[in-house]
């Protein structure tokens, strides 16, 4: 489990448009790190537009917001395109990053249990070290929430 204080866990993976992105050639730029279920859901759907509406506040904070889901990068792409998106999207599909970050758990809903990704937000300084963590986010009111956080950084 990931804690504040803690070296970020670098990974690359693919990202939406074709690329890839890695976590440390984000620095000495803060991150953003959000994780959360799925392209396309409902809440998942406002969180993304939230942080793509305020991106140019993200962005003159000295900071940059990355979503990672399971999802592929096509779907990200048509997730992107769908709600005009603005913040990167990385893909793991294999789950390695979410297991990293210890966002891959145990879920409960109408009496089933199954794995999925937990909807969890991590803000990274520019040095690579975790310094806020929100786990079992909500969405109303997450963003200007992390936003507060990263001009305190």
């Amino acid at each position: 489990m990931i804690e504040t204080g803690q070296t970020a866990p670098d990974f690359t993976l693919p990202r939406d448009g074709g690329e890839t992105l890695t976590l440390s050639a984000q620095k000495p730029q803060k991150v953003v790190l959000y994780f959360y279920p799925k392209d396309d859901t409902p809440g998942c759907t406002k969180e993304a537009i939230g942080f793509s509406e305020q991106l140019d506040a993200f962005t003159a904070a000295g900071a940059t917001v990355i979503g990672v889901s399971k999802d592929s990068v096509k779907k990200h792409d048509k997730f992107r395109d769908k709600h005009s998106l603005t913040v990167a999207l990385v893909s793991d599909e294999e789950g390695t990053v979410c297991e990293d970050w210890g966002t891959w758990v145990e879920k409960k809903m109408y009496g089933k249990t199954y794995m999925g990704i937990e909807r969890a937000t991590f803000v990274i300084d520019g040095e690579g070290v975790v310094r806020n963590i929100w786990r079992k986010v909500k969405v109303p009111g997450h963003v200007e929430e992390v936003l507060e956080a990263v001009k305190a950084l």
